[in-house]
């Protein structure tokens, strides 16, 4: 891809979704890429304005995994709406499928999308070629994240990127220590993930979607669920450096209440943002005590469980600040949950395979996905 010139496009209004605008592209990029989760399925897939002979947009949407068909419809619709006649795009079209879904569903999509090519790509190696590539090419895509300045934009050096370390927090979790373009490995993970988070919100609140659960989480007060350091001190506990505020025991408060008579007068607010805090905090300490092992001061989160929300954000960053006691930075992507689709978007690349360089090989223009757009494709 020729990178040169990207830019984020900021007319849309959501963050997770906004395209990349590839002005410099010549050639048109005819895969689309999708990643297969095991709670969602996340699309990429190149769009050009039917007047232009280069340029063009890396667009960005996902469906819920438990709905694939209606994610194979989408990619259905985006194949139909091709220029009519261009046959030189039609028979260069190869979907790229990354994640578990892509092995799980591998037959559906066979059965359904006909002719098509389907190539499967290895889910790791997706997601640190679609990280690398974020980090490398695209401008203001890492940011860092505090309550005083919730997006403070982070330039790093090519000559810099390494090492690092990428906590991706799905339906689980997996942490992996990266060295350079193409050595890796999983050092670490944890069930307790973005999939527990909707599955106990589902089963407590009754909420239908994660977006939902997030948004609920907004007007929530945890400390009518939790119990907090002062409510067993009745204030600080300096000696060891916690505040009456810190969290001693998550939905602590829950349990010493009179379940029957009780249960029905907690918020579904609360709820969401006590246990929104647990799995965050959970998994803030289980990436610092990695980063600390392994002697790793970037720690770059990504999956579809941060979703841009700021208070997920600021409880992993305060996480990794407090425990290595400012000495690590939280860094967070723009593009957080399609690390893995960008990335089985790029393996339709074999010179970027060999030559680890994005810009001598494709450009994106990032487009906004109407349905103008989708007709050029």
């Amino acid at each position: 891809m020729n990178s040169t010139g990207a830019e984020i496009c900021e007319e849309l209004p959501h963050a997770e979704t906004r395209d990349i605008l590839l002005p410099n592209q010549v050639d048109y990029a005819s895969q689309i890429a999708v990643d297969i989760g095991g709670t969602l399925a996340k699309v990429v897939y190149f769009s050009r304005e039917p007047n232009l002979s280069k340029g063009g947009r890396l667009n960005f949407t996902k469906f819920e995994t438990e709905k694939i068909d209606e994610c194979i419809d989408f990619i259905k619709t985006l194949l139909a709406a091709r220029r009519p006649g261009n046959q030189e795009i039609q028979e260069k079209v190869v979907i790229k499928a990354t994640g578990g879904g892509s092995y799980k569903f591998y037959d559906i999509f066979v059965e359904k999308l006909g002719d098509v090519k389907i190539e499967k790509e290895d889910e790791m190696d997706c997601l640190i070629t679609g990280l690398n590539f974020l980090i490398a090419e695209i401008p203001y895509e890492v940011f860092t994240c505090s309550d005083s300045d919730p997006m403070h934009f982070e330039d790093t050096p090519s000559s810099n990127m390494f090492p690092y370390m990428l906590v991706n927090i799905g339906s689980g979790v997996s942490v992996l220590k990266v060295t350079s373009h193409d050595k890796y490995e999983r050092i670490s993970g944890t069930s307790l993930g973005g999939g527990t988070l909707w599955g106990l919100l589902t089963l407590l609140t009754g909420a239908t979607s994660f977006d939902e659960m997030l948004e609920t989480s907004k007007y929530g007060d945890n400390t009518n669920v939790d119990m907090l350091v002062g409510d067993i001190y009745g204030s600080d506990y300096g000696k060891i450096g916690l505040k009456s505020s810190t969290i001693a025991s998550s939905m602590g408060k829950v349990f010493k209440k009179n379940i029957r008579q009780e249960v029905g007068k907690f918020r579904n607010e609360d709820i969401s943002k006590s246990l929104l805090y647990m799995i965050s905090n959970n998994v803030g300490q289980i990436a610092y005590l990695n980063a600390q092992v392994h002697g790793l001061k970037k720690i770059y989160f990504g999956g579809c469980f941060i979703r841009g929300h700021l208070t997920t954000m600021n409880t992993l960053s305060y996480a990794i600040h407090f425990w290595s006691k400012g000495t690590m930075k939280a860094l967070f992507l723009r593009h957080e949950g399609y690390l893995g689709s960008v990335g089985a978007f790029l393996k339709h690349n074999e010179t970027r395979q060999r030559t680890y360089s994005f810009s001598e090989i494709s450009s994106f223009t990032q487009p906004i996905i109407t349905e103008e757009s989708i007709k050029s494709f």
